[in-house]
């Protein structure tokens, strides 16, 4: 009887902010493993989301948003795209439906040039009339004409899973890269800090939470809880007072919505401690940012 060979590989989901990237890898994954708000700049690491089956490993990359970098952290944020794109083995640019023009167009030449199976898949098609969509196919299969157009919704979920059933097609003959039992390259405390993270985005308006870094300091798991001690950073001391808040209300807000998505995450009571300090103008520090990951 012949064995099914074992297939493995990378694809790369590259696009603008907020044109849903998170939410279609954690709709392809079935669970919430990169977090999602409705403000830019959501993502700020590179994050492996890995699809495991019997004879196939696909390794899902989750890529910041392409901007024009306003300081060192967002040059580290747009050095993890081009870093995708180099070892993709299936490439998807995802757009919105409402996008109408190009924004970089250098970045668009990049991805006509791709060698390797290419997707574009129009996202939020649920929030478009029929008319609308039509007229979108046909005016990006002239921008991409080698590419597959589709149209998907990753919130609803439509067409999502033939669109992960194509992507396995898609892969390449090999080894998995990373052992079976693993959900991702990323270690628990990042998803601590993600999930902190994302707590400040939904609580502050502005600049506050752009100016934000978590570290977990302590990570300690029991049978039936999970205690953890983590550290908000941020550049000013005003920062500071807006993050902590009237007598601790908000910091205590911000540990409550952590904490409810970490016990949904890890399937454990969460206990968390948090507290604030000031590291000033750490988004422009190589030495920070080589400590928070964003650098080697």
């Amino acid at each position: 009887m012949t064995q099914t060979p074992h297939k493995s590989g990378y694809v790369s989901i590259v696009g603008n902010p907020n044109v849903g990237k998170s939410t279609l890898v954690n709709a392809l994954m079935g669970r919430n493993l990169s977090i999602t708000t409705p403000k830019a700049q959501t993502t700020r690491h590179r994050i492996l989301g890995l699809i495991n089956g019997d004879n196939h490993q696909l390794v899902l990359s989750d890529t910041p948003g392409i901007i024009k970098p306003a300081y060192e952290m967002q040059n580290s944020m747009m050095d993890f795209v081009k870093e995708s794109l180099v070892d993709a083995d299936v490439l998807v640019y995802m757009i919105s439906i409402e996008e109408k023009k190009i924004k970089d167009e250098a970045l668009v030449e990049r991805i006509k040039n791709f060698k390797m199976p290419l997707f574009v898949l129009i996202n939020k098609i649920d929030t478009s009339s029929q008319k609308e969509l039509e007229n979108t196919v046909q005016e990006w299969a002239t921008v991409f004409p080698k590419a597959k157009i589709i149209p998907i919704s990753a919130l609803t979920g439509f067409f999502v899973p033939e669109l992960l059933q194509m992507l396995i097609e898609l892969l390449p003959e090999s080894p998995p890269y990373f052992p079976k039992d693993q959900l991702s390259d990323k270690p628990e405390r990042f998803f601590v800090n993600e999930s902190i993270r994302k707590s400040i985005l939904q609580h502050y308006d502005k600049e506050i939470p752009y100016a934000v870094e978590v570290v977990t300091e302590s990570f300690k798991e029991e049978d039936q809880i999970i205690r953890i001690r983590a550290v908000i950073l941020v550049e000013r001391e005003t920062q500071k007072g807006i993050i902590i808040g009237h007598k601790g209300e908000q910091l205590k807000k911000v540990g409550m919505s952590a904490r409810k998505d970490l016990a949904s995450f890890f399937g454990k009571k969460i206990h968390i401690e948090l507290y604030v300090k000031v590291e000033k103008n750490w988004r422009s520090n190589s030495q920070q940012l080589k400590r928070f990951g964003y650098q080697q």
